[in-house]
């Protein structure tokens, strides 16, 4: 893979840009589909939320700084735009946010896109229960294996403050999971 400076600086260049961006969804489009999928569940879900934050960083790419590395900008991304589809996928549907994931856990066993076995199942129905920080946090500490220094940058708050929300969701599974 390309250095991250020189494929922002091709990103930025109207001559090189179209190549440059096939190359960022190449090398981003599966960490960044599993990460939207395991906040909206449901594949067909996951792949319009995909193009759609795609989309957003093909039309934003001007604007970043390079303050924070390109993946945990566009992670950030991702994870705005999952957030903000399940809003508006709440509101639609004239429901709560916890009647939607409950609502979403329901269709997991009936989708063909999921491979999960039952304790696969009973985890997605207990990160159903997290609050939307520890569900996140959860999600890209277990599932991505991603440092809290990583984490902290995309999700914009401090390690120390991540640690203690991790602790909080790996305590909260373990209690669904023993009484279920």
């Amino acid at each position: 893979m390309i250095a991250e400076q020189t494929l922002v600086n091709e990103l930025k260049n109207k001559n090189t840009q179209a190549k440059a961006f096939e190359v960022l969804v190449d090398a981003y489009k599966e960490r960044l589909y599993w990460h939207i999928r395991r906040i909206v569940l449901n594949h067909d879900d996951a792949d319009d939320v995909l193009q759609n934050t795609f989309i957003k960083v093909y039309r934003s790419i001007e604007g970043f700084k390079g303050e924070s590395k390109l993946y945990s900008w566009m992670y950030r991304i991702a994870t705005n735009e999952s957030l903000s589809f399940l809003k508006q996928k709440s509101r639609k549907l004239g429901v709560s946010n916890e009647e939607l994931q409950e609502h979403l856990i329901e269709n997991l066993q009936g989708d063909v896109y999921f491979e999960g076995e039952e304790i696969q199942l009973k985890l997605q129905k207990a990160l159903a229960r997290l609050p939307e920080k520890q569900k996140l946090v959860f999600n890209m500490k277990y599932y991505q294996e991603m440092k809290y220094e990583e984490i902290s940058e995309i999700l914009e708050t401090s390690v120390g403050g991540l640690k203690a929300s991790y602790h909080l969701a790996v305590k909260k599974i373990e209690t669904y999971l023993r009484a279920d």
